[in-house]
């Protein structure tokens, strides 16, 4: 049997424990179980549990519920579980799998679910399974169907790695194919056919002569991006290819409804056959409701905007302003040598503790 966590002792082992126990995406229920567990010792929280998201809420009777929720699942292991840690100028570093992205940001808030007895807001506090694959997996998506009050707050805040600092809101995402179809003919009698892929040309020069755009939401600047992230076509190395497809990505600022990004696309593709495969709206900030600025206040620090798309958005959607914050670097997302320092993750718990009490 594992050994329980220990949600008031050093948050840094703490986050050495959730590192040492794989949770690969689909295969959340070793962690899940420790942290049902964990949280369940806490008489001042109601916990549930649903697949693998567990839920824990103080039920105090607040006039105003705020939710803090932090995903339990990695990317596939890659020789980097276990842990290890390294003092380096000074800062103690958590190597391993999920350390960033984001135990460290769910070990900030175990510790801090586990000592806010009495907050001057109700929490719940989620953390869930499934977020690095697709949406129909995601526990926070099937929480939302499943439970939606558990979602219902006046402010969120998401723990994706953020250098513990606030990150507000998120970009939306847009793919789009542009299909080009031609006539096929084989290549020493190319004059007979017409050639898809030769069609690619100007797709690509207005792709790459596009200037992508700086745009200012709640004081927050995003900067939006449109590029081709991949082309296919061709089909034997003596035929004129007769189709050729190129993916388009458009990340777009919060400002836009997935309608108005469509519209923008085509605007710049004009003349092209475009086909949208994928969207995810962004999330407003929301940086000017009480709980926000109480929240900016108890962090400090100046908020910048959030580049890519998290999970934040579904609060958004539901009405619910929402930010990242959490320890960790971004950049070190997904790599092989992924780590998160300790003094960010105690930073988040004693930011979270700061501002819920």
């Amino acid at each position: 049997m594992a050994t329980p966590l220990d949600l008031e002792g050093d948050v840094v082992d703490l986050l050495r424990r959730l590192v040492d126990v794989p949770s690969v995406s689909g295969d959340e229920r070793a962690v899940a179980d420790l942290v049902e567990e964990a949280l369940t010792a806490y008489p001042h929280l109601h916990v549930t549990r649903t697949g693998d998201v567990v839920v824990a809420r103080t039920e105090l009777g607040r006039a105003e519920r705020v939710v803090v929720a932090g995903h339990l699942d990695t990317v596939p292991i890659a020789g980097n579980v276990p842990s290890r840690v390294t003092e380096e100028d000074g800062r103690t570093l958590v190597w391993g799998r999920g350390a960033c992205d984001m135990k460290g940001g769910v070990a900030a808030q175990l510790a801090a679910a586990a000592v806010l007895t009495a907050p001057g807001r109700d929490v719940t506090w989620i953390f869930y399974d499934n977020e690095e694959v697709e949406e129909s997996k995601n526990g926070l998506n099937r929480l939302a169907a499943e439970h939606p009050e558990h979602l219902d707050g006046v402010f969120a805040v998401l723990g994706e790695p953020s250098n513990a600092r606030i990150e507000g809101g998120c970009q939306g995402t847009m793919r789009v194919v542009v299909e080009l179809t031609g006539v096929a003919a084989h290549s020493a009698r190319s004059w007979k056919g017409h050639n898809a892929v030769h069609d690619a040309g100007p797709v690509l020069q207005a792709l790459a002569a596009h200037q992508a755009q700086e745009v200012v939401v709640d004081g927050l600047t995003y900067r939006e991006g449109l590029n081709a992230v991949g082309i296919r076509g061709g089909i034997a190395g003596n035929v004129i290819p007769d189709r050729c497809e190129v993916e388009v990505n458009y990340r777009f600022a919060p400002d836009k409804s997935p309608e108005q990004a469509e519209a923008y696309v085509r605007q710049v593709l004009d003349g092209f056959p475009v086909r949208v495969t994928d969207v995810a709206p962004g999330a407003r900030p929301g940086l000017d409701q009480p709980a926000a600025a109480e929240f900016l206040a108890a962090v400090g620090g100046k908020p910048s905007a959030k580049f890519g798309w998290t999970d934040v958005a579904r609060f958004s959607a539901r009405g619910v302003p929402a930010v990242n914050f959490g320890p960790g670097d971004p950049s070190k997302a997904h790599a092989d040598d992924e780590f998160c320092p300790g003094d960010e993750v105690v930073t988040c718990r004693d930011a979270l503790v700061r501002w819920l009490s």
